[in-house]
């Protein structure tokens, strides 16, 4: 399966997710050849924001993809303490700097602040005029948000996994209905859901690991892009592969059963 954003690109359903990477000096060469490994194995989302690290995961990102920028659909957000006219230029610009680049294919708003959604809009329409984004989209918002949201947004990345199902109940339909992809972060719940017992036995008796089993439930419907985190070359590889996996309808019906999704809709989590 492939995601097709609004205005076009088209990209696999798994990506490669960013948070935490670049906190730890020690780990800088292990996390950059994680990356490169997803995109040897096919990825191309690469997701990042001025937040982690206060920029150090995007320095390393920047480092991870010299030399083949065309082949990463490239992510980032800006806060919304930045999201105001000005402060929307400065952050776009600084991302830049630390990624190496001249463009994002993808800028999201991280979350809502206190900027109307009008005067960051149009700061982002801005810079798709003069090239520095192709795209923008959001983070973080409810379907409620989703409405009052200017036209424009290519997608709206929120946390989603078989232990936060509540997206599924307005937000999930709300995108579709409307043609926008959902970009799911942390679909392993930062590996908690690796250490489930019933998980492990689903995974074991389908002869794949853990989180290819709950990769392949975050994006069985077709239009949910997961970007787990790779601490490894090995990771990334088998994130890369969960891409092929169908999950038997017997196996869908027993996360259901460990993992009800809620009967009406709850307030949107974050982590």
């Amino acid at each position: 399966m492939s995601i097709r954003f609004p205005h076009g690109p088209v990209v696999p359903e798994i990506g490669i997710g960013t948070w935490f990477v670049g906190d730890d000096p020690r780990r800088r060469d292990d996390e950059i050849a994680a990356i490169r490994a997803g995109l040897d194995a096919g990825l191309r989302v690469v997701d990042t924001a001025e937040m982690y690290g206060s920029g150090r995961s995007e320095e390393l990102v920047g480092e991870a993809i010299a030399g083949r920028r065309d082949d990463v659909f490239l992510v980032s957000k800006v806060l919304p303490s930045n999201a105001d006219a000005a402060g929307v230029r400065r952050a776009v610009e600084a991302s830049l700097g630390r990624l190496g680049t001249d463009r994002l294919d993808l800028y999201l708003l991280h979350w809502r602040g206190g900027v109307p959604f009008e005067e960051t809009v149009a700061a982002f329409e801005r810079l798709v005029d003069d090239g520095s984004i192709l795209a923008w989209g959001v983070s973080n918002l409810d379907p409620d948000e989703m409405a009052e949201l200017p036209d424009g947004a290519v997608t709206d990345q929120v946390l989603y996994n078989p232990t936060r199902r509540g997206p599924e109940v307005d937000l999930l339909p709300w995108l579709r209905e409307h043609g926008i992809p959902t970009m799911a972060y942390s679909p392993l719940e930062q590996s908690r859901v690796l250490d489930d017992v019933v998980l492990a036995g689903l995974a074991s008796d389908l002869g794949i690991t853990v989180a290819q089993l709950v990769l392949a439930w975050v994006v069985r419907e077709g239009d949910v892009l997961a970007i787990p985190k790779a601490a490894s070359v090995e990771h990334a590889q088998q994130n890369a592969a969960a891409r092929e996996l169908r999950l038997p309808d017997d196996v869908l019906a027993a996360i259901d059963a460990r993992f009800p999704a809620p009967t009406r809709p709850v307030p949107l989590e974050m982590l």
